[in-house]
This record gives structure tokens, sequence and C-alpha cells, in this order.
């Protein structure tokens, strides 16, 4: 059996619900496991310890009394630094921030709270969630577990690092660029992207601001798939004022068993080339898929250019994270942008034209994006499923040199622009699109490798149903080594 840290957060509830472990004793084992190895992470930056103590406490007096608050009760979690929790600073790793405490938490921090987890600190972030890396000036660099030479992701590395090292029992993230998706298949747990507007980003926003931003959601990191459904069923919905009109009923799951899926797989674009060793990861997915007797179509597409595909997530991306640029980053981009040569396509051309972008122009490209919805849909008519790699490399070592944007990873030997990631990131991301990622192989360097399971919009719980059955059929969580549980 699993060692207890690396058990899911359903094991955990069961083992409390037994009466195996206390809720209290379970937060003391997470909090040790934290000070022992937290040092060499630097993935859990902030804690409410007192608040955390006194919440399992009281778990485990309502437990005593036959009380049971909900599927995650007494499980100990921590979430990403950019969810409002009551006393802490929610900083996105911006210096200024650092001072700005939250005097509430965000919605899906109650909701999780609500669904019975003890929430007992958060996790690190890149500056302002901009990075495939989660280093800032305020609380320093966050090292991958399976080496810490390397990165674990971003925007949600911390929160990926934490789970892989035993460190917490569950976590909360969000995404727009890949930001839970790529931290997962960095430190080989699960993450679920869910379709944009299911779950209420209330709370996970600056200086308290409450606009919905395009494209991006706010969604669950787990250690396993299951995990991943229970979360989500907790944080899904409408916020109070949506909720006057609306209510979320997700559609059931299009199959119950592998030789039922139907499934399409991309393994590669030429302008979002892919590492070999990811490509042999998602293929061994589609070959376990294959041998149960799913249907397997490595030519099955939604009928979208890809090269348009990329071009236009990176604009609406772009357009997107521009609230939060300060007017006088604005007014400067927009004098880089209009000294810009037209044919210059660089990554940092592309993000300068991007980030000031008139509104006339992104509603045109917002039309173009939402016709490509309709062909996605027309595909998914014919297909339950699309898998494809969640980003183009495992792991990549540390690199805090120059723009984020303006960096290179090795891909099949070779430096590619990191840029090139957020075509995997936009294929789903860009049109509403659920995905979740899972679990795929070790990559010959001993690192993980995940695989991002995209369906339908509102297709949230076919991505979780398969991440399930792959979970038992294929592959599924595997802690790093040196991270012992005694």
């Amino acid at each position: 059996m699993t060692d207890l840290p690396f058990r899911s957060a359903l094991e955990l509830a069961a083992e409390i619900r037994a009466k195996r472990i206390g809720c209290r004793e379970l937060l003391e084992l997470y909090l040790r496991r934290v000070e022992r190895y937290n040092g060499k992470l630097n993935a859990v930056i902030a804690t409410t310890l007192d608040a955390a103590r006194r919440r399992a406490d009281e778990a485990d007096a309502a437990l005593a009394r036959g009380e049971v608050w909900g599927p995650l009760h007494g499980v100990p979690m921590t979430v990403k630094e950019s969810y409002d929790v009551a006393g802490l600073p929610t900083t996105w790793g911006a210096p200024e921030f650092k001072d700005s405490i939250a005097r509430r938490n965000a919605l899906a921090v109650d909701r999780l709270a609500a669904a019975g987890a003890v929430i007992f600190g958060k996790t690190n972030v890149p500056l302002m969630l901009a990075d495939w890396q989660s280093y800032n000036a305020v609380y320093g660099t966050t090292n991958n577990p399976w080496d810490t030479g390397r990165s674990p992701g971003g925007s949600s590395g911390g929160s990926a690092a934490a789970l892989a090292a035993g460190l917490t029992g569950l976590e909360a993230g969000s995404d727009i660029g890949s930001s839970l998706r790529n931290p997962a298949h960095y430190c080989g747990v699960y993450a679920h992207k869910p379709t944009w507007g299911v779950v209420s980003p209330r709370g996970h926003a600056l200086d308290g601001r409450v606009a919905y931003t395009d494209i991006s959601v706010v969604g669950p990191l787990a250690r396993s798939a299951a995990d991943l459904e229970v979360a989500l069923a907790a944080m899904a919905g409408p916020d109070e004022v949506d909720g006057l009109g609306w209510r979320l009923e997700l559609p059931k799951p299009r199959a119950e068993r592998l030789a039922d899926f139907r499934v399409a797989v991309l393994l590669s674009v030429p302008h979002g080339e892919v590492d070999r060793a990811v490509q042999d990861g998602v293929q061994s997915v589609a070959d376990t898929l294959a041998k149960a007797g799913a249907k397997v179509s490595d030519r099955a597409r939604p009928e979208i250019d890809t090269l348009e595909v990329d071009r236009l997530f990176r604009s609406l991306l772009g357009a997107a994270m521009s609230g939060r640029t300060p007017d006088d980053v604005f007014r400067r981009n927009r004098e880089r942008a209009a000294a810009l040569a037209p044919d210059d396509m660089s990554a940092t051309a592309l993000g300068l034209r991007a980030a000031t972008l008139h509104h006339r122009d992104w509603l045109i490209g917002n039309e173009r994006r939402h016709k490509m919805r309709l062909k996605w849909a027309e595909f998914f008519r014919d297909w339950d499923v699309l898998l494809c790699p969640p980003v183009t490399t495992a792991a990549f070592p540390h690199n805090h040199e120059g723009d984020p944007f303006s960096r290179s990873i090795t891909v099949n030997g070779k430096p590619r622009p990191i840029a090139e990631q957020l075509f995997w990131a936009g294929y789903s991301g860009l049109f509403y699109l659920p995905s979740t990622v899972a679990p795929a192989t070790l990559t010959p360097q001993g690192l993980p490798s995940g695989v991002q399971i995209i369906g339908a919009q509102y297709g949230d719980l076919t991505c979780l149903r398969l991440a399930r059955l792959l979970e038992r059929e294929h592959r599924g969580f595997v802690p790093p080594p040196g991270y012992e549980a005694s």
C-alpha cells in the first residue's frame, strides 16, 4: 500500500472516517514533512498554522459526534498563492503586494473547506503567474522534487511540487496558459483545467478585482484522478450573483470502459515541436487504449489550422493578461509595439502586439475563435477526447535570464523558443475546453511525463473518467525518490 503521506485525498479521508488516524494527527504529519523537506523545495511559502490546528481539532470533535463535513473531512491541503486566504498575503509574487493581506477567503477556498478540507498554507508562483517556472522576489525559487535543479512548472509550480513530495493532501491552482497542466506534467501528478466558467474565480485576483478573465480558470491538482473529481465537484458552480439565474449540471461521462472510448491522438506540430520522450509517453497511453479495444486514430482532428490557433491564442492570451499591466508599463509596451517591423513574428513581437491589442482587433480575433469553437464541437460529435502532450518537454533546468518568453529550451537536441509551448496550452484553452493531465511515463532521464486529455466543452467528467481508468490500467502517481514517509 502507498505510504500515508502519498495517498490520495480520498484515501486519507477514508483513514480519518475509519478512525485509523485523527485529523490533527494527519495535519501534524504533513507539517513535519514541510519542516523536513520544504527547505530544499521551497514549495510551501506561507502557513496559517493556528487556524489550521483549530480546524483540525474541530474536525476531530465533529467526527466523534458522528458528523462528517464532506468527502474531504479532515484532509490537510494547501492552495496556490494567488488565492485569497484570510490572514495571509496575496502577492502573485510581486513585491508591491507583499503586505496585501486578504480579509476573506476566495470562494473556491471556502467551498473546499465546506467539503471538509483543512487548509494550512499557500504554495509558490512566478511573478504575476506568467512563467513556466515558479520564482519571484518575494518568496524565491521553487524546485522540482524529481530534480531540484529543474523547474516544477508554473504558475502552479509550488502546488505540484508540494503534492509530489507528499507535503500536502490536495491542491488548488489556476490556468490561463497551462499553469495547472505543465506543473502536473513536470512533477508527475494530476491536474484538471475545467471548462471556462465552470468554477467561479471569485477571490483569485489581485487588489480586489472581480471581473472574470478571458481564458483563465481555476481548478484542482491531486495525486489521483478520483481526487480531481471530488475537488472539482466541491469548487464548481456559480458565485452568489450568477447563482441567482443558473445551476451547473455537467454531462455524465461519455464512456465507462476504456474499450468504449473514441480517441484522437496528436503527438506534435511544427510550431510546437514535442520532444520524443514526451511523444513516447502520449503514444504509450494511446497504445494502452488501443489494446483495451478503444477506437484510436492518429489522423482525426478538428478542421482548424493549428498555426492559426497558435497565433490567435498568443494574441488573445496577451490581451487577457494585459489587464494586470501597470499604466506606465502599458504605455511603454504600446510605444515598443508601434516601432515593430510589420514582418517581425518573434515571440517578443507577438507578445507586445497582444498586450496592446485594440478592442476592435480583439473582437475580430474573438469571432475567429468562436468559429473554430464550432469546428471543435463538430469534431466531438464523432470523438470523445483528443490526447496530446501538455507541453513540449519534460521538466527543464532553472533559467531566470531575461524575459520568460525570450528563453529557449532543448527539444530533440536542438534549442527551441520556450514560447512554442503555448500551442499546447491554447489548443484547448483558447476554446474554453476542459483538459485533464495524467501521468504517462518516465523519460529516459527519469523525469515524469504526462498526457493531456482534451474533451468537449462541459465534457469535464469524460476527461476525468478516462484519467481514472488510465490510472488503473496504465500508470498512476509515483512518488519521487528521496521523500521517504518515515
